[in-house]
């Protein structure tokens, strides 16, 4: 869309109001506009009573609109809300400039966010998703008068119908592409777990600081800048943690309040790793006024994704970030209420990290064995296996060359039983005395 100006209205419906408070709302909605380089000229909340069908204002509104508009060279409208295409149509004849909603917004931004191929996949498939419904307002200056025979359309209704063939064919396209990367992933994961590597997934509200944290734990350089989605594309790296064990450490898309259908369903590709990781790590903005409300949308995007409540509570570890930020002690000590057993750190000075560290550890230690383990001079790979997925705490020979492993296991018993079946059976033993 390039630099330019963008007036920025969030209407606020007084027999349905949103969630949050309707300020917060709107300073969103001007910073998401700014996250794609607009300058936001103008900000206002609008109070409705009613939403008017063909243009969503009353003609109060858009003729006020259309003034403020008048001033300016080509600004933009963004309005804080999903518009239906006669609305936005309507909308933009009125006001006499550029109209756009929440969802092309957010669009928008994925668009000019996305790095990856697969990200630029699922950025079109959400975008001609959300087009397949307004391919009307495309040919409006077209005849839509229907033959005599009332079977026959005119030039816009062939136009629409060719149109949409083109577009389900792109979708189609898009789709198999998709499944390809879907395959690809799934290849990894199963690798992954034959190698015993648990996964780690960040996850948390835009701009919570999930890849500042990112880059704190594993040493990474992913962009980290103080904007909304500044991470679109997965990035993975190795995380070693305390007691020696390896794990893959995930950063993913932030989510948002009412996260368009289109996005949630087109981004599933890459919010699998969410689903399928052993741990979630949920970064939450410790000194936000508004983290209580910024969980609650990240447990609703959770949901949609097929995280039940009771899976949420299983494999969550709350950190709350930004605390070199945090002044209030109330929301402090509220925080770990509402939260028990989060951890307090900062990933831009580096105060709490060896808690989280720690923390991990800990979860994904829960299942782990220790046991003693005598091995022949002739398994080294058993040795070898053990060394890469288990904490030695002692090692000691006998005058024969065997080995006694006094061992810690960073994997699970039901693990430890596979692997001695299908790889090492001098292993068969790893699972006694524990």
């Amino acid at each position: 869309m390039g630099v330019g100006v963008a007036f920025v209205v969030h209407p606020e419906l007084r027999h349905s109001p949103s969630t949050r408070p309707a300020e917060q709302m709107l300073a969103e909605a001007a910073l998401l506009a700014e996250a794609i380089g607009l300058h936001v000229g103008h900000a206002e909340t609008i109070n409705l009573t009613t939403v008017r069908a063909g243009s969503f204002f009353g003609k109060g509104v858009t003729e006020r609109l259309a003034e403020l508009a008048s001033s300016y060279d080509d600004p933009v409208v963004i309005v804080n809300t999903a518009l239906s295409p006669v609305q936005q149509r309507n909308l933009e004849m009125a006001i006499a400039t550029k109209v756009i909603d929440r969802t092309q917004l957010i669009l928008e931004i994925f668009g000019a966010r996305a790095q990856t191929h697969a990200g630029r996949l699922q950025v079109e498939l959400a975008a001609l998703s959300f087009q397949r419904s307004r391919l009307v307002r495309s040919w409006t200056h077209l005849e839509r008068q229907r033959g005599g025979g009332g079977f026959l359309g005119g030039p816009g209704e062939r136009q629409i119908e060719l149109d949409r063939r083109m577009l389900m064919r792109r979708v189609t396209q898009i789709k198999l592409e998709l499944k390809e990367v879907l395959r690809t992933r799934s290849m990894q994961r199963r690798n992954r777990v034959r190698g015993e590597t648990p996964t780690i997934a960040l996850i948390g509200y835009t701009n919570a600081g999930k890849s500042t944290l990112f880059n704190r734990l594993t040493g990474a350089k992913v962009l980290s800048k103080d904007m909304l989605f500044a991470t679109l594309d997965p990035t993975m790296r190795e995380l070693v943690l305390p007691s020696g064990r390896h794990a893959i450490l995930a950063d993913t898309v932030g989510f948002i309040s009412q996260l368009p259908t289109e996005l949630v369903e087109a981004f599933k590709s890459t919010l699998e790793e969410v689903v399928h990781a052993d741990l979630l790590i949920h970064v939450h903005d410790a000194a936000s006024e508004f983290v209580g409300e910024d969980a609650d949308d990240v447990t609703l995007v959770l949901q949609e994704l097929g995280l039940d409540e009771a899976r949420q509570q299983q494999s969550v570890l709350h950190i709350f970030n930004k605390t070199d930020l945090l002044t209030d002690d109330d929301q402090r000590v509220w925080l770990g209420k509402k939260y028990v057993g989060g951890v307090f750190a900062s990933a831009q000075d580096g105060s709490g990290i060896a808690d989280v560290l720690e923390a991990i550890d800990s979860y994904l230690g829960r299942d782990a064995v220790q046991t003693i383990l005598q091995i022949k001079p002739e398994d080294g790979a058993a040795r070898a296996w053990l060394y890469a997925y288990a904490h030695i705490r002692d090692s000691r020979f006998d005058d024969a060359g065997c080995g006694s492993e006094q061992c810690h296991a960073a994997v699970s018993v039901g693990y430890l039983q596979y692997h001695a079946k299908e790889s090492c059976n001098s292993l068969v033993g790893l699972t006694q005395g524990q």
